[in-house]
Protein backbone atom coordinates (compact mmCIF):
# COMPACT_ATOMS: atom_id res chain seq x y z
CA UNK A 1 0.00 0.00 0.00
CA UNK A 2 1.56 2.91 -1.37
CA UNK A 3 1.23 6.71 -0.79
CA UNK A 4 0.18 6.76 -4.74
CA UNK A 5 -2.04 3.96 -3.84
CA UNK A 6 -2.15 -0.15 -4.49
CA UNK A 7 0.86 -1.75 -6.05
CA UNK A 8 1.43 -5.14 -6.45
CA UNK A 9 4.75 -5.86 -4.10
CA UNK A 10 6.87 -8.24 -2.33
CA UNK A 11 9.95 -9.66 -3.00
CA UNK A 12 8.76 -13.13 -5.48
CA UNK A 13 6.75 -11.19 -7.12
CA UNK A 14 9.59 -8.09 -8.19
CA UNK A 15 11.92 -10.63 -8.77
CA UNK A 16 10.58 -13.09 -10.85
CA UNK A 17 8.80 -9.89 -12.91
CA UNK A 18 12.20 -8.80 -13.42
CA UNK A 19 13.94 -12.24 -14.53
CA UNK A 20 11.25 -12.34 -16.92
CA UNK A 21 12.16 -8.96 -18.51
CA UNK A 22 15.52 -10.44 -18.81
CA UNK A 23 14.69 -13.01 -20.93
CA UNK A 24 14.38 -15.85 -17.92
CA UNK A 25 11.53 -17.15 -16.43
CA UNK A 26 10.03 -15.97 -13.29
CA UNK A 27 8.13 -18.20 -10.90
CA UNK A 28 6.17 -16.80 -8.25
CA UNK A 29 6.03 -19.31 -5.44
CA UNK A 30 4.11 -17.68 -2.26
CA UNK A 31 0.70 -18.12 -0.75
CA UNK A 32 -2.37 -15.58 -1.13
CA UNK A 33 -5.92 -15.26 0.72
CA UNK A 34 -9.18 -16.54 -1.19
CA UNK A 35 -9.99 -12.79 -1.11
CA UNK A 36 -10.55 -9.61 -2.94
CA UNK A 37 -6.93 -8.65 -3.09
CA UNK A 38 -5.85 -12.13 -3.66
CA UNK A 39 -8.32 -12.29 -6.62
CA UNK A 40 -6.59 -8.72 -7.75
CA UNK A 41 -3.01 -9.96 -7.14
CA UNK A 42 -3.68 -12.82 -9.90
CA UNK A 43 -5.05 -10.69 -12.21
CA UNK A 44 -2.19 -8.23 -11.81
CA UNK A 45 0.60 -10.68 -12.06
CA UNK A 46 -0.90 -12.12 -15.12
CA UNK A 47 -1.02 -8.60 -16.49
CA UNK A 48 2.77 -8.58 -15.92
CA UNK A 49 3.25 -12.13 -17.76
CA UNK A 50 3.79 -13.63 -14.48
CA UNK A 51 1.85 -17.45 -13.91
CA UNK A 52 0.04 -18.08 -10.64
CA UNK A 53 0.38 -21.98 -11.59
CA UNK A 54 2.46 -21.68 -8.27
CA UNK A 55 0.80 -19.33 -5.81
CA UNK A 56 -1.35 -21.13 -2.98
CA UNK A 57 -4.78 -20.00 -1.73
CA UNK A 58 -5.03 -19.72 1.92
CA UNK A 59 -9.15 -20.35 3.15
CA UNK A 60 -8.13 -19.03 6.55
CA UNK A 61 -5.67 -15.86 6.26
CA UNK A 62 -6.05 -12.78 4.17
CA UNK A 63 -3.31 -12.09 1.18
CA UNK A 64 -0.39 -10.08 3.00
CA UNK A 65 -0.33 -6.33 3.05
CA UNK A 66 2.28 -3.84 3.99
CA UNK A 67 1.90 -0.06 4.33
CA UNK A 68 4.99 1.85 2.84
CA UNK A 69 5.82 5.26 3.28
CA UNK A 70 8.36 7.20 1.30
CA UNK A 71 10.74 9.89 3.00
CA UNK A 72 11.77 12.87 0.65
CA UNK A 73 15.01 10.90 -0.80
CA UNK A 74 12.87 8.27 -1.90
CA UNK A 75 13.60 6.08 0.76
CA UNK A 76 10.71 3.31 1.67
CA UNK A 77 9.69 2.36 5.18
CA UNK A 78 7.72 -0.76 5.99
CA UNK A 79 4.41 -1.80 8.07
CA UNK A 80 4.08 -5.28 7.54
CA UNK A 81 1.04 -6.97 8.44
CA UNK A 82 1.33 -10.55 10.29
CA UNK A 83 -0.16 -13.56 10.62
CA UNK A 84 -1.24 -13.51 6.82
CA UNK A 85 -1.23 -16.27 3.75
CA UNK A 86 2.37 -16.48 3.35
CA UNK A 87 3.38 -16.76 6.88
CA UNK A 88 1.87 -20.18 6.26
CA UNK A 89 3.45 -21.51 2.86
CA UNK A 90 3.27 -25.14 2.72
CA UNK A 91 5.61 -27.38 0.96
CA UNK A 92 3.36 -30.32 -1.71
CA UNK A 93 4.21 -32.21 -4.93
CA UNK A 94 3.88 -28.68 -7.17
CA UNK A 95 6.38 -27.46 -5.17
CA UNK A 96 8.93 -29.91 -4.81
CA UNK A 97 8.60 -30.43 -8.79
CA UNK A 98 9.55 -26.73 -9.15
CA UNK A 99 12.00 -26.83 -6.74
CA UNK A 100 13.44 -29.60 -8.88
CA UNK A 101 13.41 -27.87 -12.14
CA UNK A 102 15.02 -24.53 -10.50
CA UNK A 103 18.13 -23.02 -11.86
CA UNK A 104 17.96 -20.07 -9.05
CA UNK A 105 16.12 -20.01 -5.82
CA UNK A 106 15.61 -16.15 -4.53
CA UNK A 107 14.64 -16.44 -0.62
CA UNK A 108 14.51 -14.08 1.70
CA UNK A 109 14.68 -13.91 5.63
CA UNK A 110 11.22 -11.74 6.15
CA UNK A 111 9.39 -14.69 4.76
CA UNK A 112 10.85 -17.31 7.59
CA UNK A 113 9.41 -15.20 10.36
CA UNK A 114 6.70 -17.62 11.15
CA UNK A 115 7.85 -21.51 11.89
CA UNK A 116 5.64 -23.24 9.19
CA UNK A 117 6.92 -20.71 6.15
CA UNK A 118 10.21 -20.73 6.91
CA UNK A 119 9.87 -24.87 7.62
CA UNK A 120 8.84 -25.39 3.99
CA UNK A 121 11.45 -22.66 2.59
CA UNK A 122 14.12 -24.78 4.28
CA UNK A 123 12.59 -28.06 2.68
CA UNK A 124 12.17 -26.03 -0.71
CA UNK A 125 15.84 -25.35 -1.06
CA UNK A 126 16.98 -29.12 0.05
CA UNK A 127 14.99 -30.06 -2.72
CA UNK A 128 16.80 -28.30 -5.52
CA UNK A 129 19.20 -29.77 -7.96
CA UNK A 130 23.24 -29.48 -5.97
CA UNK A 131 23.90 -26.90 -9.14
CA UNK A 132 20.72 -24.43 -8.41
CA UNK A 133 21.86 -21.03 -6.96
CA UNK A 134 20.60 -20.26 -4.04
CA UNK A 135 20.19 -16.37 -2.86
CA UNK A 136 19.43 -15.66 0.43
CA UNK A 137 18.02 -12.46 0.09
CA UNK A 138 18.53 -10.62 3.48
CA UNK A 139 15.73 -8.55 4.75
CA UNK A 140 15.97 -6.92 8.14
CA UNK A 141 12.79 -5.23 8.77
CA UNK A 142 10.68 -4.68 11.63
CA UNK A 143 11.34 -7.28 14.27
CA UNK A 144 11.02 -9.96 11.84
CA UNK A 145 14.29 -12.20 12.18
CA UNK A 146 17.02 -13.94 14.31
CA UNK A 147 20.89 -15.04 14.47
CA UNK A 148 19.48 -18.42 13.82
CA UNK A 149 17.39 -17.86 10.85
CA UNK A 150 20.29 -15.42 9.19
CA UNK A 151 22.78 -18.35 10.03
CA UNK A 152 21.11 -21.14 8.83
CA UNK A 153 19.99 -19.23 5.59
CA UNK A 154 23.32 -18.38 4.66
CA UNK A 155 24.80 -22.11 5.43
CA UNK A 156 21.56 -23.06 2.73
CA UNK A 157 22.85 -20.03 0.24
CA UNK A 158 25.26 -19.60 -2.27
CA UNK A 159 24.58 -16.24 -2.90
CA UNK A 160 24.09 -13.83 -0.04
CA UNK A 161 22.98 -10.67 -0.64
CA UNK A 162 22.28 -7.67 1.75
CA UNK A 163 22.33 -3.69 2.07
CA UNK A 164 25.38 -1.56 3.80
CA UNK A 165 22.80 -0.59 6.58
CA UNK A 166 22.05 -4.79 6.77
CA UNK A 167 26.01 -5.46 6.59
CA UNK A 168 26.68 -4.32 10.16
CA UNK A 169 23.83 -5.95 12.18
CA UNK A 170 24.02 -9.15 10.42
CA UNK A 171 27.72 -9.45 11.14
CA UNK A 172 26.94 -8.53 14.77
CA UNK A 173 24.15 -11.67 14.39
CA UNK A 174 26.94 -14.32 13.36
CA UNK A 175 29.78 -12.99 15.77
CA UNK A 176 31.97 -11.50 13.25
CA UNK A 177 33.92 -8.78 13.53
CA UNK A 178 32.49 -5.33 11.60
CA UNK A 179 35.08 -2.61 10.23
CA UNK A 180 34.90 -1.33 6.17
CA UNK A 181 32.11 -2.77 4.10
CA UNK A 182 35.21 -4.43 1.72
CA UNK A 183 36.75 -6.69 4.06
CA UNK A 184 33.81 -7.18 6.23
CA UNK A 185 32.39 -8.76 2.77
CA UNK A 186 35.50 -11.03 2.85
CA UNK A 187 35.12 -12.05 6.18
CA UNK A 188 31.00 -12.83 5.96
CA UNK A 189 31.99 -14.88 2.96
CA UNK A 190 34.71 -16.93 4.30
CA UNK A 191 32.66 -17.63 7.37
CA UNK A 192 29.41 -18.88 6.08
CA UNK A 193 31.23 -20.53 2.55
CA UNK A 194 29.16 -18.81 -0.35
CA UNK A 195 30.20 -18.02 -3.45
CA UNK A 196 29.24 -14.75 -4.16
CA UNK A 197 28.38 -11.66 -0.93
CA UNK A 198 26.63 -8.57 -2.64
CA UNK A 199 26.56 -5.23 -0.52
CA UNK A 200 23.81 -2.68 -2.27
CA UNK A 201 24.88 1.02 -1.21
CA UNK A 202 21.62 2.65 -2.54
CA UNK A 203 22.33 5.36 -4.79
CA UNK A 204 26.03 5.01 -3.87
CA UNK A 205 26.44 1.86 -6.01
CA UNK A 206 27.44 -1.59 -4.89
CA UNK A 207 29.76 -4.14 -3.82
CA UNK A 208 30.26 -7.38 -5.05
CA UNK A 209 32.67 -10.21 -3.78
CA UNK A 210 33.92 -13.27 -4.23
CA UNK A 211 36.97 -15.63 -2.81
CA UNK A 212 39.47 -14.28 -6.07
CA UNK A 213 38.31 -10.77 -4.72
CA UNK A 214 35.34 -7.77 -4.77
CA UNK A 215 34.54 -5.37 -7.48
CA UNK A 216 33.13 -1.80 -6.28
CA UNK A 217 30.54 0.01 -8.71
CA UNK A 218 29.58 3.77 -7.88
CA UNK A 219 25.80 4.37 -8.64
CA UNK A 220 24.25 5.84 -11.28
CA UNK A 221 22.58 9.08 -11.75
CA UNK A 222 19.04 8.79 -11.56
CA UNK A 223 16.16 11.21 -11.10
CA UNK A 224 14.44 9.28 -7.80
CA UNK A 225 10.96 8.08 -8.04
CA UNK A 226 10.88 5.81 -4.97
CA UNK A 227 13.70 2.56 -4.08
CA UNK A 228 10.71 0.09 -3.67
CA UNK A 229 11.82 -3.02 -5.83
CA UNK A 230 14.97 -1.79 -6.90
CA UNK A 231 16.81 -4.45 -4.52
CA UNK A 232 14.90 -7.19 -6.11
CA UNK A 233 15.89 -6.04 -10.19
CA UNK A 234 19.40 -5.45 -8.72
CA UNK A 235 19.24 -9.30 -7.84
CA UNK A 236 17.34 -10.52 -10.80
CA UNK A 237 20.42 -8.77 -13.00
CA UNK A 238 22.71 -10.31 -10.97
CA UNK A 239 21.41 -14.11 -11.09
CA UNK A 240 20.77 -13.27 -14.71
CA UNK A 241 24.33 -12.94 -15.18
CA UNK A 242 25.81 -15.08 -12.16
CA UNK A 243 24.16 -18.04 -14.07
CA UNK A 244 26.00 -16.89 -17.09
CA UNK A 245 29.33 -17.57 -15.40
CA UNK A 246 30.04 -13.50 -16.16
CA UNK A 247 32.66 -12.03 -14.03
CA UNK A 248 31.83 -9.79 -10.93
CA UNK A 249 32.46 -6.59 -12.61
CA UNK A 250 29.85 -6.76 -15.48
CA UNK A 251 27.57 -8.52 -12.24
CA UNK A 252 27.98 -5.59 -10.52
CA UNK A 253 27.66 -3.16 -13.31
CA UNK A 254 24.54 -4.85 -14.80
CA UNK A 255 22.75 -5.39 -11.76
CA UNK A 256 23.29 -1.67 -10.44
CA UNK A 257 21.80 -0.68 -13.79
CA UNK A 258 18.94 -2.68 -13.34
CA UNK A 259 18.09 -1.20 -10.37
CA UNK A 260 18.94 3.03 -10.81
CA UNK A 261 16.03 1.65 -13.90
CA UNK A 262 13.98 0.94 -11.25
CA UNK A 263 14.73 3.80 -8.51
CA UNK A 264 13.22 5.90 -11.54
CA UNK A 265 9.99 5.10 -11.70
CA UNK A 266 7.13 4.73 -8.68
CA UNK A 267 6.97 1.15 -7.94
CA UNK A 268 8.84 -2.15 -8.29
CA UNK A 269 7.10 -3.17 -11.76
CA UNK A 270 7.82 -0.36 -14.42
CA UNK A 271 6.69 -1.18 -17.83
CA UNK A 272 9.73 -2.94 -19.83
CA UNK A 273 12.41 -0.73 -21.51
CA UNK A 274 14.15 -2.15 -24.24
CA UNK A 275 17.13 -0.02 -24.05
CA UNK A 276 17.70 -0.37 -20.64
CA UNK A 277 16.94 -4.10 -20.86
CA UNK A 278 19.58 -4.77 -23.71
CA UNK A 279 21.99 -2.86 -21.76
CA UNK A 280 22.00 -4.79 -18.71
CA UNK A 281 22.01 -8.21 -20.79
CA UNK A 282 24.94 -6.71 -23.04
CA UNK A 283 27.35 -8.52 -21.58
CA UNK A 284 29.13 -11.83 -23.10
CA UNK A 285 27.80 -15.15 -22.52
CA UNK A 286 30.91 -17.35 -21.04
CA UNK A 287 28.68 -20.82 -21.94
CA UNK A 288 25.11 -20.60 -23.77
CA UNK A 289 22.88 -21.13 -21.17
CA UNK A 290 19.10 -21.19 -21.07
CA UNK A 291 17.52 -20.93 -17.42
CA UNK A 292 14.19 -20.41 -15.78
Amino acid sequence: MLPAGKQLGGAPANFAYMAGLLGDRGVVASRIGSDALGTELCDALTKLGLGTSFLQADLEHPTGTVKVEIDRDGQPSYEITESVAWDFLEYNHEWQSLARQADAICFGSLAQRSPKSRETIRAFLKAARPDAARIFDVNLRQEFYSANVIAESAKLADIIKLNDRELPRVMQLLGLAYDDEKSSAQRLLRATGVKLVCVTRGLQGSLVADANGSNERLGLSVQVADAVGAGDAFAAALVHHFLRGSPLAVMNEAANRMGAWVVGHVGATPPADDEVLNKVRAAKRSTPYDPC
